[in-house]
Parts: C-alpha cells; sequence; structure tokens
C-alpha cells in the first residue's frame, strides 16, 4: 500500500524523524528516538503495521504541499468538490516530551474529513491496549515500554483495533490532533498548546537557517538539505544518521535492505566540509565530539558506524511479519556491515581531524593522541584486504580507495603535525605514504583501460575511485586520473547517472541491477570540476537535483528505467553532496581558485 518513496515528505524534532505521504498519512515513525522501534510502519508493510491518515473523507481532487520557507512544517493542501483544506504538519523542538501537530485548516468551503490512526509499536506488530480518560480528553494508547497519548477536540471511537474519526472543517476554522510519546511508566506527558508549538517550531527552524553562510545560485537546494541534515542529527549527541528509514530497497523488489538508522564514519569528512562551509561550526564541532567519543577504544575495535549514542552492538536480525516496501524481504533491523573491517575509514577519521584544525575548530589534546595511535594501527594493517566502502558482504579484497584512504591518514597526519607542530614520528609516516602510493598505482591501476579499478587484479571498476582527485591522492591533470573520469563515464553511466558498481559484474541471471547512486554522480561532476570542466559538472548536477521530488528531497538511489528514486530516504550522504557540489560550481563559476569540496592537503 505504500506510495512511491518520492512521495514522502519529511518532519522531525532533531531526535526523530517521521514521513508523510502525499495523502496525507503518516508510514513511517521510530518513537522516541531514530533508532527506537517503528510505531507506524505501513511503509514496509500493510495499513494494519501502522498509520495515522488525515484526508478529505471522499478523497481529493488534487493536492499541493510544501515546507513554511526554511523550516520543517509540511502543508499539504487538499481540493475537494466542496471546499479546500491544509493540512499542516510538524514536530516542535524536543521538550520533555515528542510531539507530533497536526493541524486542520479550512481555506474554502465545507469539507468532511477523515482520521484513522492505527498505533504498532514493535515494527508494526504489537497491538497496544487503547483507553480514553475520565473526561475523554485524552487517548492513551500503551504497549510494554512505550505509552502514547492523543489530545483533539474532535469525538474519536474504536473500531476494528483502529481509532477513528469524522468531522467536518469550514473555511478559517483550525482542527489540532496531538500524538505525544512517553514511557508507559511515567505519568502522560504534559499537553502542549499546538498553535504556541507551530509558531516555536517556525522561529526554532528561521532562526537556525539564519546562521547559513550560502547565498549561492543554489540556496533553495542548499538550504533544504541542510535543513534535512539538522533534521537527521541527533541533537543529544550531534551523531548524524544516514537516512531515518530502514529496508527501503536499493533494486525495486529485491533484497538488497539495509538498516540505515546509524552514523557512518565514511561520511565524516563531507559532513564536515558541508556544515562549516555552509556556517555551521557549531554542527561540525559536535560532529567531531561525537567521532571523538565513538571511536575511542583500541584502534583495532573501530567501526564503519555506529549508534546515534556512540553504541557498538547494531546486531542485525529480521522483521518477517513485514512483507516489506512493495514486497521488497527482508525487512532488516540493526546492520551487520558494522562488524566489517573497512579500512576507509580510518582515513576519513584522521581527515576530518585535519579538516577541523585548518577550519580553526578548536580541539582538544586528546585527538593528536588519538590519531598517534590510530595512525601505529594503521601500519599494521593498510596491506590487509577489507570489505570496502561499499560494505561488501563475500570474501575480503585489496580495495583500491581503501588504499587511497590510508594514505590520506598518512599524509594529513604529516600535514597536521607539520603545520601545528605536533610531535610525530613523520619520517616513518612519510615512508609509509610513500610505500602505499606506490603500492596503489601499481597494482590498482589498469594500464589496458587507461583506469584505477576497483581491487587489485580486478579489470571492473568502483565509483569511489572519482574521489582520487578529490582527496589529493593524483592531480586532476594526471592522465591516469582523465582516463578514470572517462572509463567511469564510459561504462558506470546508466541514462546520465553514475552507478557505484560496475554493472559488468552482473550476469544476466542477476538483472536487474540496483538503482544509480546519486552521490557518485555527484562525485563525478565534483572531478570535472577539478579538472575545469564546468559545463560538464553542471549538466551532472543539474541532472541530480531535476529528479528531487517537489519538497526537495533525495534518496540514496535512482532507477532511470522505473523513474523512480530507490533506497533509504531521504540521505544524508546524497544532500551532503549535494551542498559541496553546489559550493564547487559557485568557486568554480566566481573564480579559478581550488573549489570548497577539496580537502586541504
Amino acid at each position: 500500500m505504500s506510495a512511491k518513496i518520492e512521495d514522502y515528505g519529511l518532519i522531525g524534532d532533531c531526535e526523530t524523524a517521521a514521513l508523510v505521504g502525499r495523502d496525507g498519512s503518516i508510514d513511517w515513525l521510530c518513537w522516541p528516538s531514530f533508532d527506537s522501534d517503528a510505531c507506524f510502519a505501513a511503509l514496509l508493510g500493510e495499513r494494519r503495521n501502522g498509520r495515522w491518515l488525515i484526508a478529505p473523507a471522499e478523497g481529493a481532487t488534487k493536492s499541493l504541499r510544501r515546507y513554511w520557507g526554511d523550516t520543517l512544517i509540511l502543508e499539504t493542501q487538499f481540493e475537494t468538490g466542496n471546499g479546500a483544506v491544509a493540512l499542516i504538519d510538524f514536530m516542535p523542538p524536543r521538550g520533555k516530551a515528542s510531539d507530533i501537530v497536526r493541524l486542520v485548516r479550512g481555506v474554502r468551503g465545507k469539507v468532511k474529513m477523515r482520521m484513522e490512526m492505527i498505533i504498532r509499536f514493535g515494527f508494526g506488530n504489537d497491538i497496544p491496549w487503547v483507553k480514553r480518560t475520565e473526561e475523554r480528553s485524552a487517548l492513551f494508547v500503551i504497549c510494554g515500554q512505550d505509552m502514547a497519548v492523543l489530545r483533539t477536540p474532535v469525538e474519536t471511537r474504536g473500531r476494528d483495533l483502529t481509532t477513528v474519526a469524522d468531522f467536518e472543517i469550514g473555511e478559517g476554522e483550525t482542527i489540532p490532533f496531538v500524538l505525544s510519546y512517553g514511557p508507559s511508566h511515567l505519568p502522560a506527558p504534559d499537553a502542549i498548546d499546538p498553535l504556541t508549538a507551530l509558531q516555536e517550531t517556525k522561529d526554532f527552524w528561521t532562526d537556525w537557517c539564519s546562521r547559513a553562510r550560502y547565498e549561492g545560485e543554489y540556496r533553495k537546494l542548499v538550504m533544504r538539505s541542510l535543513i534535512t541534515l539538522k533534521a537527521l542529527t541527533y541533537e543529544p549527541t550531534g551523531g548524524i544518521i544516514a537516512a531515518p528509514t530502514t529496508s527501503l530497497p536499493e533494486i525495486l523488489g529485491g533484497g538488497k535492505n539495509w538498516d540505515y538508522r546509524f552514523c557512518w564514519l565514511r561520511d565524516a569528512t563531507f559532513t564536515l566540509l558541508a556544515a562549516m562551509n555552509s556556517g555551521y561550526t557549531e554542527e561540525a564541532m559536535a560532529w567531531h565530539n561525537w567521532l571523538l567519543r565513538a571511536v575511542a577504544g583500541a584502534p583495532a575495535n573501530m567501526q564503519i558506524m555506529y549508534g546515534i549514542k556512540g553504541q557498538r552492538r547494531l546486531l542485525e536480525w529480521e522483521a518477517d511479519w513485514l512483507p516489506g516496501y512493495e514486497g521488497a524481504q527482508p525487512v532488516r533491523i540493526g546492520n551487520a556491515a558494522h562488524a566489517q573491517l573497512q579500512l576507509d575509514v580510518y582515513g576519513e577519521l584522521i581527515d576530518v581531524f585535519h579538516q577541523s584544525r585548518m577550519a580553526k575548530l578548536k580541539l582538544g589534546d586528546e585527538s593528536w593522541d588519538l590519531e598517534c595511535i590510530v595512525l601505529d594501527h594503521v601500519a599494521d594493517v593498510w596491506d590487509k584486504p577489507d570489505h570496502g566502502i561499499w560494505e561488501r558482504r563475500g570474501d575480503p579484497k585489496h580495495y583500491v580507495f581503501s588504499k587511497v584512504m590510508t594514505w590520506v591518514a598518512f599524509d594529513r597526519g604529516i600535514k597536521s603535525a607539520e603545520t601545528f607542530g605536533f610531535k610525530a614520528p613523520v619520517d616513518r609516516w612519510r615512508a609509509l605514504r610513500d610505500a602505499i602510493h606506490r603500492d596503489v598505482c601499481e597494482k590498482g591501476f589498469d594500464k589496458a583501460q587507461n583506469t584505477f579499478v576497483e581491487s587489485y587484479g580486478s579489470q571492473l571498476l568502483d565509483a569511489s575511485i572519482l574521489l582520487l582527485p578529490a582527496v589529493g591522492f593524483l592531480p586532476p591533470s594526471d592522465p591516469r586520473v582523465r582516463g578514470t573520469i572517462a572509463a567511469i563515464e564510459r561504462h558506470m553511466m546508466r541514462d546520465g547517472f553514475v552507478l557505484r558498481h560496475d554493472p559488468r559484474e552482473v550476469g544476466e541471471a542477476q538483472q536487474p541491477i540496483e538503482g544509480a547512486f546519486l552521490a557518485c554522480t555527484l562525485w563525478l561532476a565534483d572531478a570535472h570540476v577539478l579538472a575545469g570542466n564546468i559545463e560538464q559538472a553542471q549538466g551532472l548536477f543539474d541532472r541530480v537535483v531535476k529528479i528531487a521530488n517537489d519538497l526537495g528531497l533525495l534518496a540514496e538511489e535512482y532507477d532511470p528505467g522505473a523513474g523512480r528514486q530507490v533506497g533509504n530516504f531521504p540521505q544524508a550522504l546524497t544532500h551532503i553532496a549535494l551542498i559541496n557540489t553546489a559550493h564547487n560550481l559557485d568557486e568554480a563559476r566566481m573564480s579559478h581558485e581550488k573549489p570548497a569540496v577539496q580537502r586541504s592537503q
């Protein structure tokens, strides 16, 4: 029953987020935190797995939606034969409790409305106990540790394990619905005034957006991406999740369905650059501090991802009662890839510390101590095979990008030591950096194809090698870099978008291949900017922007054949890449200086 992925909008309170469909149905919400069980899970199943619908009783002839300026307040306007009504959805900044506010406003005429609420805690599996207070002012929904409280002046009733209401809205009228979360063993969360909450939410986002420094050509797109990143940030710790969803498929109907409600180290430097270049140094510092806490401990135990509070055990299991988005199974909770060895994360970590110092963020002494310990460990493991940036679940290989990022680790360690006067075994680090560079150029470059490849000894390509010039491994003018870009465009483009995996490795029996990876398309644009090919970069950027939904939101991937967004949604890495490419294009057009996304070297 789920809508297309791009038909959803996002609301949130910087501790969790909900997806709202064009039809007025909230089909996904993990409560009270991003990594909690979902209480609305119709996105991955059916209405009986939990949703909250408010819509015209007889259907709408047309619906339009928009965010209120630079906010996360979503308004959907329904046109009917009898009039028009606006549904205003938002989550106020987190107070003592988490609240969802839904305001129904009459725009024209009189419209009969229908409310249907099906709460199913435990990812759509647990049927709660529902009771009403004696004064009928609130409806309590309780199951195990979880409690939700619905407050509205509209009379509700129970039917077939569903809370429903029928009401009529006239022009100029506003009818509120407020759903609040609280632990079931505590008193009910206090009631909030919905109109006051609306103003406070508007003020919060307007004030936050006023800090943005970006005033370039793509301001509307960049601001929506920044707001989305803020919404995906767990405010108490500063951790940024990859997406608020799990198991939205990379292939429609397929089994490549993963839980993205965690924080990935691989996104660290691009996240930091997007925040700092846009004026958000507080968020950049919070992200840096989250990283420092998350990776504390023995470097050998460092993971590729952590929970929003820095949790390390992200055990993976399957919710077999959920049929999956459009039948894509299994539905996975947790992510087993957290235990993989991925060498690139060491480079990301050292690079993010170096970029922080170059941006004059104040780092504690423990940061450099940690970096030295990490680099000692990288010296021992850089030549081992790993699972790569794309978390391959087969046998480990010597992935080129992983090796390059170990080079980045030593390169940035050297640069930090030299620039800031830190004590370090710089001569040893230089020798290791040079050895890794030679190793990659000798074993990771295919002379016959004139391109770097996915892994040593392979003839297949991988979109991550587009980042070699951005991280400074080779200059953009190097013939091997130009050859790599040409090979990517020759073998890994699908209808103008870049795939992350070489389609030549997928046999006919394994078709269809996954959708095009949107961040990789923007990485190709960045590579063209660095090479001075501004028009090619602009074309790629415009192509990605064009497939954003009407609210400016983007998933992880795009299926050009189906003309649909696929993968978890909205995806932080896609929006981070969009921000950085927009900065790059602006810089390139204003001057011929080094673009913002190229990391300090």
